[in-house]
């Protein structure tokens, strides 16, 4: 793993690639390949047997996506990653990573809709049970904990409502029962560091600032390489009771004694899951995501200065009943924002239109600049009316939970001016603040 620390350069240089071995090309080659030559049977059957590790199938792994894991890793100053084929498939691997039938998580209740859809549902019909706290108070979700809670899930920088999860207060509460933090930080590459705090892995939509351009999606698990998954063997069965899917192994005796390194779940995701259910990551996709890392330090830095400028031109506008932005939450939870985020409060902004739904669809119809589409993340600007979209499964009460009112407008603040952004929300709040031709009439 690379020894650098500032991101602006592991971005470039993370996991000792240099050059391809073959052909000397200083680029990520992209690997088309589903399949790879053993060099006779006792290399396959050691392959398969974990006996030692390499390429088997691009399902599994692939040198592409290696080298995006590796990088995608050292951002986080985690010790071992995993792609996946979305986000979603990222939340997905990292519960079913530590839970089985008849076990329970708790999770944060200010989530993404779809994960919130995937937690409540999907993973119900499975046998996972999803228990939902809120963090305004670290202290809820101790009281949920009971002898089949497997870990605790949440986001760094939830949307919509855009209040920083208090990462270390969770973690250690977590770290007294032997539970693991995993957190989504998506919406906060580069400007936090969950495993920094306790967090023991990091989930990441890659389709969003780290890819950068809307072009691919993907996802990623980070190992932080940071939690005993052995110290109790009754909290977390999956990890040291034996897997008869590989001969017996206990995955968290086993994988420090074949790899030296604390990257129990990293492997189990990898061989167990990744093996079983699919969902790989595209090596195409993964060459993309490439090109958008290399530059996310840098974009970041534009992102949030260009938000921080966008927050203040929306404060003070006449048609905007609201503003929503991590530094602009009172008390305990706006200073959350201090500690854990650095070097930038983020892209996501949220703002409550003046006139309520319709002046809300005014706005975001009125945007020239801006695209009205269901991401975030992307260089451009987006706009988007989550009640009605992103979160538009969710009943009444998930929503309110969740910080999604009727009125709320979502904005992604891109890498454009800032003047061309501010000119664009000005126009789009002018045409939302006018009578409509059926109102006059």
């Amino acid at each position: 793993m690379s020894k650098n620390k500032h991101p602006e350069t592991i971005a470039l240089h993370g996991g000792d690639y240099r050059s391809d071995p073959a052909t000397t090309a200083v680029a990520v080659p992209l690997y088309r390949t589903t399949s790879y030559q053993f060099n006779d049977t006792d290399h396959a059957a050691n392959l398969f047997a974990l006996k030692e590790f390499g390429n088997i199938y691009t399902r599994i792994m692939n040198p592409t996506n290696d080298v995006l894991e590796k990088r995608v890793a050292a951002l986080e100053g985690g010790l071992a990653a995993v792609t996946v084929g979305s986000g979603q498939a990222a939340s997905t691997f990292a519960i079913m990573n530590v839970c089985q039938s008849g076990d329970n998580f708790i999770s944060s209740t200010d989530l993404y809709g779809g994960t919130v859809n995937l937690f409540t549902h999907t993973l119900k019909k499975l046998g996972i049970e999803c228990r939902y706290a809120d963090p305004s108070d670290p202290n809820n979700f101790e009281k949920l904990i009971d002898e089949k809670t497997r870990c605790f899930y949440a986001e760094t920088l939830p949307n919509p409502y855009l209040r920083v999860f208090p990462i270390k207060e969770v973690s250690d509460i977590g770290r007294k029962h032997n539970i693991p933090l995993i957190m989504d930080n998506t919406a906060a590459p580069i400007i936090c560091k969950p495993l920094e705090h306790g967090a023991a892995v990091v989930v990441h939509s890659l389709t969003k600032f780290i890819g950068g351009h809307g072009t691919v999606i993907g996802g990623a698990l980070v190992d932080g390489g940071n939690f005993d998954w052995t110290k109790d063997p009754k909290r977390q069965p999956l990890f040291n009771e034996p897997d008869p899917s590989y001969g017996g192994a206990k995955w968290g005796e086993v994988v420090p004694q074949l790899t030296g390194a604390n990257v129990s779940f990293a492997v189990r995701a990898r061989v167990c899951l990744l093996r079983d259910l699919g969902a790989p990551l595209a090596p195409d996709n993964a060459w993309g995501i490439i090109q958008g890392l290399e530059t996310v330090p840098l974009r970041m830095q534009q992102h949030c200065s260009n938000a921080e400028k966008a927050v203040a031109f929306l404060q003070k506008h006449k048609n905007v009943d609201r503003v929503i932005y991590p530094t602009l939450h009172k008390g305990e939870i706006g200073e959350r924002s201090k500690k854990y985020l650095k070097g930038g409060n983020g892209a996501l902004v949220g703002i409550e239109v003046k006139g309520g739904v319709e002046a809300g669809k005014k706005f975001i119809e009125s945007l020239k600049m801006f695209y009205h589409v269901a991401n975030i993340g992307d260089a451009r600007s987006l706009a988007i009316h989550p009640a009605t979209t992103t979160h538009s499964q969710l009943t009444e009460e998930e929503l309110l939970a969740a910080g999604v009112t009727p009125g709320y407008v979502r904005l992604s603040i891109g890498i454009e001016h800032p003047d061309d952004i501010i000119a664009d929300l000005d126009q789009a709040l002018g045409a939302s603040g006018k009578p409509s031709l059926k109102a006059v009439s």
